[in-house]
């Protein structure tokens, strides 16, 4: 009898074009970890950090901002490099299509600026591109950023956000790995500063090579770093792996990570570093 005297609903949907409101895109974030879903730009007022500590992805240019003081940082160009070395079917289309969507040359973006008055050369991968992925293009900007700050003995940090090697691009990417290592070793000889920063995600031949070569290594709560994915890992050793398997606070807890820095930490930490690490430069102490 219920199904002939159902109660008639309080709310009803209006289906009608006329009654949608249409909402600017961009206008509201969901936070994919707790779903709370809230004004972008109360979220970009709190440096993309959720209030349930969830840290967003940041651009390129948007990590700058955060850590550099205002008008000290002067980008690089970035090196001219063959762009499709192997001729991959429709990667320069896409190559294209990342360049007009991002308004990047590149997966990466190289500069030196100051933070709080220290110098800094930093490089700055940015995952909208091609997933932050390691081409010829990224690591020759990586070795020319790294040789300027040899040659002017500045510090040198790398904030990777990365796919890992750039598979369109074969062996010519996988080389990256052993260039971007060779000119920080050349940097480390020289007896300068190497911090490296792992944002979500670090992953593949970006995380075997120079994001783990840092005299600190940092990263970012929650990140995902790692080599191989987790379901290759498991069925290769045939064990099931803890739930925060190839997190930063895993690696914390390995041994494999320095420290993990919240981003509202993020720059009264490198300050610290880099005033414990200059070259007798006169600057205020914080």
């Amino acid at each position: 009898m219920q199904a002939f005297f159902r109660k008639p609903k309080k709310f009803v949907t209006l289906t009608s074009k006329e009654q949608r409101v249409d909402v600017p895109v961009g206008l509201m974030t969901k936070c994919p970890k707790c779903k709370l879903i809230q004004y972008t730009k109360q979220l970009e007022a709190n440096l993309k950090v959720c209030t349930c500590g969830y840290h967003h992805p940041l651009t390129a240019h948007e990590r700058f901002h955060q850590l550099f003081d205002e008008g000290t940082v002067t980008h690089f160009e970035l090196p001219a490099v063959k762009a499709d070395p192997l001729q991959f079917e429709g990667y320069p289309d896409k190559v294209k299509g990342d360049q007009l969507r991002t308004g990047l040359d590149e997966a990466i973006v190289c500069g030196v600026g100051e933070v709080n008055g220290y110098p800094l050369v930093a490089c700055v991968m940015d995952a909208r591109f091609r997933m932050g992925s390691m081409g010829a293009a990224v690591g020759t900007a990586i070795a020319e950023a790294v040789r300027y700050a040899t040659e002017n003995r500045l510090p040198v940090t790398i904030f990777s956000a990365s796919g890992g090697a750039r598979m369109q691009e074969g062996m010519v990417s996988l080389m990256q790995m052993a260039k971007s290592s060779l000119f920080l070793k050349q940097h480390s000889d020289a007896g300068l500063l190497y911090v490296s920063c792992m944002t979500h995600p670090t992953t593949g031949g970006v995380s075997a090579s120079f994001a783990m070569l840092g005299d600190f290594n940092i990263a970012e709560p929650g990140a995902l770093i790692g080599f191989a994915g987790r379901r290759i890992i498991e069925q290769t050793i045939r064990e099931k792996l803890p739930e925060d398997f190839q997190t930063s606070e895993f690696l914390l807890q390995a041994g494999q990570l320095d420290d993990v820095v919240s981003r509202h930490d993020l720059k009264t930490y490198y300050t610290r570093i880099l005033m414990m690490h200059s070259e007798g430069a006169n600057h205020a102490t914080i």
